[in-house]
């Protein structure tokens, strides 16, 4: 027998034992650990809720061992031709992230099809925001609208890459505003975050969850608003766009996602998974300890979503393409 037809035989029995029905889950098959790809640098907001995810998914599916690889690049677009590629036998999972995993195809050919993608759940939806170190001069975006009105062009906006929600953000405040301003991608939002407290960049454009500055007594940032439809409940304090007198909504969605082909008794064992995790208390307390802005739905529900999601998109490159 060979070592290729062995393989295949553990892979098939691992496979098999997932997909049998009992009321004690059975064993995760150790063939090796699941690898769950993230399409931005270390230290952003789907890193860290993956990375926090990840132990809790394990308890839920014993056997299991998950390892994180970031693989950034392109808004995503690297980390989602790596998870379409990958073989569809449960061991290789990927981080979504919208609107990048739709609007990166509006803008530009892609190397992957969403149709060959699955989602397994959503488990943030982020309201976007502009952020400035505590000490910026802008206190307000009137403040920052005024300012680029008398410089168009010179203050840079830093964002998790092209295509991104808060590059998508600025697109549409541009166009509300009247304001000119330098965009600055970076390749996630942990070098954004780094890049605006070095007073490398004047605003950067973050997801409320990911500034990681509640509770501190003197934070190092502060968020002028957000675009979600409604304030934040646990920023009460940040004011929205739309409050402030600009039309901008826009957030980040983050979630599972695995290659096609996975056999649906996998994937539904994946995502009760995650259901169970999401729906305990001990989660609760970690997405609070995180600043998660937790909003879960499962796959067919997310995935019902994204047509529309995809023709707002659209409808935003008609009217002000971002690249």
């Amino acid at each position: 027998m060979t070592h290729a037809t062995t393989r295949r035989g553990i892979l098939a029995g691992g496979l098999a034992a997932l997909a049998t029905p009992s009321l004690a889950q059975p064993a995760w098959p150790a063939a090796r650990p699941i690898e769950v790809i993230v399409g931005f640098a270390p230290g952003g907001g789907t890193d860290v809720m993956i990375r926090a995810l990840a132990p809790f998914l394990a308890a839920e599916l014993p056997g299991a061992n998950f390892v994180v690889v970031n693989r950034p690049g392109a808004g995503g677009e690297t980390a989602y031709v790596a998870l379409q590629s990958a073989r569809p036998d449960g061991y290789t999972l990927g981080t979504i992230n919208t609107p990048g995993y739709l609007s990166l195809g509006v803008q530009r050919r892609v190397r992957y099809d969403t149709r060959q993608i699955r989602l397994l759940g959503r488990l943030v939806d982020d309201p976007s925001a502009f952020v400035v170190h505590r000490d910026s001069p802008y206190r307000t975006l009137r403040d920052l609208v005024e300012a680029a009105r008398r410089r168009p062009g010179t203050i840079s906006v830093g964002s998790s890459g092209i295509g991104t929600d808060d590059h998508l953000g600025l697109t549409l405040f541009e166009a509300a505003s009247g304001g000119e301003f330098i965009h600055v991608p970076f390749a996630g939002a942990g070098p954004v975050r780094n890049a605006v407290i070095g007073r490398q960049i004047d605003v950067a454009g973050l997801n409320l969850g990911e500034m990681g500055m509640l509770g501190q007594e003197t934070p190092v940032l502060r968020a002028l608003a957000g675009m979600g439809e409604r304030r934040w409940d646990l920023m009460p304090d940040v004011p929205t766009f739309r409050e402030e007198g600009f039309d901008v909504l826009m957030s980040s969605e983050r979630g599972l996602g695995a290659p096609r082909g996975i056999p649906d008794e996998v994937a539904r064992r994946i995502e009760d998974a995650i259901a169970k995790v999401v729906a305990t208390p001990e989660w609760a307390e970690k997405a609070r300890q995180l600043e998660l802005a937790m909003a879960f739905l499962r796959g067919a529900e997310w995935e019902a979503q994204m047509p529309a999601q995809l023709r707002r998109y659209q409808q935003i490159w008609e009217r002000t393409p971002w690249q």
